[in-house]
């Protein structure tokens, strides 16, 4: 390699963003894929179990599996609420909650790092995906068995999933409405405040970025010096 290729590689090399940076307020990286990974396989449960329920609502098995209430689950998932959601959507229920598991494990393996700040959009639609569904979800499934007088074992298990995906979820959110807000409030243009959204770089957007990062050294420094 000449001067100036070499030149060229190192000057490249520089240039390529720390992906694992600790954005404030919090003490680990909310996009890390430590924290994704654990989304997706936890996601990934959630696709089988809700799948194999929604083999029994079309017909594919006879039975559903049930160690604590038995032939209950079949009045749950076979129940007047549950068809009246099927004739919404025209997918029953439980074949649509797998679609949105298989949605939460496809969104929570895209992108980098550090998509809080280069993908926000991502970030959003997981959200989206994973907080307002996976309450709504978890909300219809008690109700349904407090309507009924009856449960679902696996109905409860992903809806205990549900709200554990939402506690999984909410920082990386967070930290992507921290970091648009930033880019708002030092550009004060909504034009700005898109581009960043749908992740096209700016110098608004790098600093608001920084700001995030820098911002969580400084109170970490701080609570250094007061011990």
């Amino acid at each position: 390699m000449n001067h100036w290729g070499r030149a060229l590689w190192i000057d490249s090399f520089e240039d390529v963003p720390e992906l694992s940076v600790i954005p404030e307020p919090w003490e680990y990286n909310p996009s890390s894929w430590a924290q994704r990974i654990r989304v997706a396989l936890i996601a990934t449960s959630a696709v089988f179990i809700a799948g194999y329920l929604g083999l029994y609502q079309i017909g594919l098995t006879n039975t559903v599996w049930d160690p604590i209430f038995g032939r209950q689950s079949e009045l749950v998932i076979g129940s007047d609420i549950s068809h009246t959601m099927t004739g919404w959507f025209r997918i029953p229920d439980a074949v649509l909650g797998a679609l949105a598991y298989l949605g939460d494990v496809i969104f929570a393996l895209a992108g980098s790092t550090r998509r809080w700040q280069y993908r926000p959009w991502l970030v959003i639609l997981f959200g989206l995906d994973v907080i307002p569904l996976g309450i709504v979800s978890a909300v219809l499934v008690f109700l349904q068995g407090a309507a009924l007088g009856a449960w679902c074992t696996l109905c409860l298990v992903t809806a205990i999933i549900s709200l554990t995906l939402v506690v999984l979820a909410y920082d990386e959110v967070w930290t992507c409405f921290l970091y648009l807000r930033k880019v708002y409030q030092k550009s004060g243009s909504l034009q700005l405040l898109w581009k960043a959204f749908l992740g096209y770089p700016s110098q608004e957007a790098h600093e608001a970025g920084e700001a995030l990062i820098q911002q969580r050294t400084c109170h970490r420094e701080q609570r250094g010096e007061n011990f």
